[in-house]
């Protein structure tokens, strides 16, 4: 391996996301304002300690166990460089396991942060690829890395994405429970074959979204229904899959907030949304308009 050289401290603001979207399972994803921020700094030796503030502090590893330190480690190898020891503070805002994309944003901060201590220049697309291997699909990432509105897919060659601005008509509310959830319990309970006319069903409606949130918020009701995922995991979380019903009889485009439990809104020029249920909190976010941001920690 090479030998590290860098400058020795930086920080990067990574926002939370909200993917699938109804219709675009593992494609389609939206940045939300509402950021973890994680500093790295070099030290001597190769020892990994990390420090938490805010959301997951007692609960996550402190050690190079950490979601963004394991990330940082696994950057560092994919650049053929060995890693320095490393001191991370992180703060976070983003609720862990809600379906707010908490994972990607620590992996998307991990891969920034090592190519920033490194001086690598790692394009955004090599980012992307990256961070898309090492959560398992891009949905989430992209938005992630590239703010707005995105469209992820996958080639040979790795995840790719398109990042759209949104209508500044949409304003997204986010109903975040109490309970918690897992991907991997999430993605359990789909079936292995679905009907063809429910795909069909879903590339319709996925297309529709893409005019919707950049267009024609109108559509946004009709273009966030979906036969793939969401009634396949309701069992899983009885209280969101409520909330969503009652929302959608509303005429409120809703959907489940990527694996869930977290619900996600889009009301149009201001429209009121319904309170928040026991169990619940119901916040206004704005969309993440910038990308992820990397900067000195001293600026």
């Amino acid at each position: 391996m090479g030998a590290f050289s860098t400058g020795p401290r930086a920080t990067v603001r990574v926002p939370a996301t909200s993917a699938n979207l109804g219709p675009g399972f593992d494609s389609l994803g939206l940045a939300l304002d509402l950021c973890d921020e994680v500093t790295a700094e070099a030290q001597s030796g190769t020892g990994v300690t990390v420090e938490v503030e805010g959301e997951g502090r007692g609960a996550v590893p402190g050690d190079e166990r950490h979601l963004v330190a394991a990330t940082m480690l696994r950057t560092f190898k994919t650049l053929d460089l060995a890693p320095p020891g490393l001191k991370l503070k992180c703060r976070n805002r983003i609720p862990h396991a809600r379906g707010l994309g908490s994972s990607s944003a620590a992996i998307v901060a991990g891969i920034m942060l090592a190519d920033a201590l490194a001086g690598a220049g790692m394009t955004r697309g090599q980012k992307l690829a990256l961070a898309a291997e090492i959560e398992g699909h891009p949905d989430n990432v992209a938005p992630c890395l590239l703010g707005g509105f995105t469209i992820a897919y996958s080639t040979e060659d790795g995840a790719k994405a398109v990042a759209l601005d949104p209508s500044p008509r949409i304003h997204p509310w986010v109903y975040i429970p109490q309970t918690t959830g897992l991907t991997s319990v999430a993605r359990a309970a789909l079936p292995e074959k679905v009907a063809y006319a429910d795909a069909v069903f879903n590339l319709s409606r996925a297309a529709l979204l893409v005019a919707a949130v950049s267009r024609q918020p109108s559509r946004l009701f009709d273009a966030t229904d979906d036969r793939l995922h969401q009634r396949f995991r309701a069992s899983g979380m009885p209280e969101s899959t409520r909330l969503l019903d009652r929302l959608r009889t509303a005429g409120i485009a809703a959907a489940i907030s990527g694996a869930g439990p977290t619900v996600l809104a889009l009301a149009i020029d201001g429209a009121e949304v319904p309170e928040a249920p026991p169990g619940f909190e119901a916040r206004r976010l704005d969309v993440a308009q910038g990308a992820a941001q990397v900067a000195p920690a001293n600026e």
